[in-house]
């Protein structure tokens, strides 16, 4: 655009090959310095920085000498080259400088509470306060811009393979699916209520059964639980659907997705996905979700104390559980008070206790020398591949439990060993769920995913006898330690649906109740399908570094589920809630002081 003052440019397009060129800049001061003589103003947008300077010849010099940090200018001058050696190579623009004609002061800012010129920590609820202020800063506008790369190589890979964007509503009917709904009240019809959606599942199996084939949405969801770091009550992700499918033809539009993403957006070749049954990344590694970017893999030792007079160990083994152990690179360096750290890590992880093996050249030691001895050591060492100046962590329980626990210390000595670089991204497939899993309160069978999910080949048979046993074509697609997703081939005859519903304990008229649309849909010819749904807060986080999601979300809540910049959520009048035929049950506050 050209406006009576110039071209107008951002403040990251200027090169050396501009020079000559009359210009309109706009922008924040990201730094000034003043050298006796001459002003320097560094002016910030979201596309770079462009040095511009003041001449005291020049009119415009009396207005930058009240200029400040975040002020909001429009600048107008001429492009001209830096001289020799005061170039700045850490800027793409820093050849070149703005001799300075005209300044207009189109804001002032206040004294900002934090630097913005910066990426310095800054406590996360000052930065969650001033978000506007957070999100200049030079880290989260790359983050951000990097999400939407992200999405757009996504939405352009989908449609690429004749994929269909389909918005689906946001008020919809409750339907558990695992976590609790946000439920939104009715004021046209008292006393019922909306649901928030915490996925579109059962709307894109209807589009299936609409005859849709191929569907995908940026879809925003929504469950109201407890929050970690990668996690929020509100959340995006990439869903698909597809008809006519097969676990594989999933896999692979989804594992192609992210090869197109990684390599249109990071510049990075990923290699094909591994595969691991979820019985095999439970043994080999203690979780379902391995972090394969380092090897220390589990090792079943049980077998070589099968005839031990370690008590701990020999119950263990009485009762069918596991000695699992761990190879710790370089442990032999630790003291015995560091082993007594690392159990009490253990511990928080719920073993019952650790215990461990140091080879060093001296011989082997242990925290339980009087029962592994020198020949039992070097059993240790030859069955996880151990080497003088290794440890070995040794983990007794049922096996489920020693596994869940191994896992974890996995990790912890991944990260104290920097074996978990976050710019390495190892991509797997988990694959073979169990269809069900016991539910701790009822010891009943409940979804290990969703009820909707198909059994494998030849599991219906087993459903009446076993069902803990039955498989399901369930499948999660991991990255360095997280899932990043879960998806399944769906049931699609009515008769197996409402056969699962019934597993569960639902009564004809509580299936009718929550579900009754969605049978009735069925009973319509439902092909045969199959999808998927990533997380693309989780897969930005994983892309650009980053620990928490908050930090590629613009507006998240903090860990207490709270928006601190609009302070939500909060009360609303007493009249807000007789329009919705509602009455809070929160206490009033009492009134400070006075007559009460």
């Amino acid at each position: 655009m050209v406006s009576d003052f110039g071209s107008r440019r951002s403040c990251g397009a200027l090169r050396a090959s501009d020079e000559g060129a009359v210009v309109e800049l706009n922008g924040w001061i990201n730094r000034r310095r003043d050298h006796g003589g001459l002003i320097f103003v560094d002016l910030r947008d979201r596309d770079g920085i462009t040095q511009i300077v003041f001449d005291p010849k020049q009119p415009a010099f009396a207005d930058a000498e009240r200029l400040r940090h975040e002020d909001v200018l429009r600048v107008n001058g001429t492009v001209r080259k830096r001289p020799i050696g005061t170039q700045n190579a850490k800027l793409p623009t820093g050849d070149i400088e703005i001799g300075v004609d005209r300044v207009d002061v189109l804001n002032r800012s206040l004294v900002p509470p934090f630097a913005v010129n910066t990426d310095d920590d800054v406590e996360e609820n000052l930065r969650l306060e001033y978000r506007y202020l957070d999100l200049r800063r030079p880290r989260l506008q790359r983050n951000l811009t990097i999400r939407h790369r992200i999405v757009k190589a996504m939405r352009d890979y989908f449609d690429s393979r004749e994929f269909l964007e389909i918005e689906t509503p946001m008020l919809i009917k409750s339907t558990p699916e695992g976590a609790r709904d946000y439920l939104v009240p009715s004021r046209i019809h008292p006393g019922s209520f909306y649901a928030l959606p915490q996925s579109p599942q059962l709307l894109k199996q209807i589009l299936m059964i609409a005859g849709f084939g191929r569907y995908m949405q940026i879809a925003r969801c929504m469950r109201d639980e407890d929050l970690r770091a990668d996690r929020q009550p509100e959340f995006t992700q990439v869903d698909v659907e597809m008809s006519f499918c097969t676990q594989d033809d999933v896999l692979e539009i989804m594992e192609t997705c992210m090869r197109h993403v990684w390599h249109e957006v990071l510049g990075v070749h990923l290699p094909p996905f591994p595969r691991l049954s979820h019985a095999q990344a439970l043994e080999r590694y203690g979780t379902d979700k391995p972090d394969l970017r380092f090897g220390l893999e589990l090792t079943d030792v049980t077998q070589i104390f099968a005839h031990t007079e370690f008590v701990v160990f020999a119950s263990v083994v009485r009762a069918s559980g596991a000695v699992l152990a761990l190879r710790y690179p370089g442990g032999a360096a630790l003291s015995r008070r560091d082993f007594d750290a690392l159990a009490e890590i253990a511990k928080g992880h719920g073993a019952k206790g650790m215990v461990w093996v140091s080879l060093d050249a001296g011989g082997p030691k242990s925290s339980a020398a009087k029962f592994i001895d020198a020949a039992t050591a070097e059993l240790l060492r030859e069955a996880v591949g151990a080497e003088n100046g290794d440890a070995i962590l040794l983990f007794a329980d049922a096996r489920g439990a020693a596994a869940s626990v191994a896992g974890k210390m996995r990790a912890e000595i991944g990260e104290r060993c920097s074996l978990r670089h976050p710019g390495d991204f190892a991509f797997a497939w988990v694959t073979d769920f169990p269809l069900f899993e016991r539910d701790e309160e009822s010891g009943l069978p409940a979804p290990a995913h969703h009820p909707f999910t198909a059994p494998g080949e030849g599991q219906w048979d087993l459903i009446d006898t076993d069902p803990m046993a039955m498989r399901a074509q369930h499948y999660d697609m991991v990255l360095n330690g997280f899932e990043l997703g879960s998806g399944s081939i769906r049931i699609h005859k009515p008769q197996f649906q409402r056969r699962i519903f019934e597993m569960l304990g639902l009564t004809e008229e509580q299936i009718e109740q929550r579900f009754g649309f969605f049978v009735k849909a069925l009973d319509y010819g439902a092909p045969p399908h199959g999808g998927m749904a990533l997380g693309i807060d989780r897969i930005v986080m994983l892309a650009v570094g980053e620990t928490s999601i908050r930090d590629v979300i613009a507006f998240p809540k903090n860990q207490m589920a709270r928006d601190v910049m609009m302070d939500a959520p909060t009360s609303v009048p007493e009249s807000l809630l007789r329009d919705l035929a509602l009455r809070s049950a929160a206490p009033v506050p009492r009134p400070q002081g006075g007559a009460q």
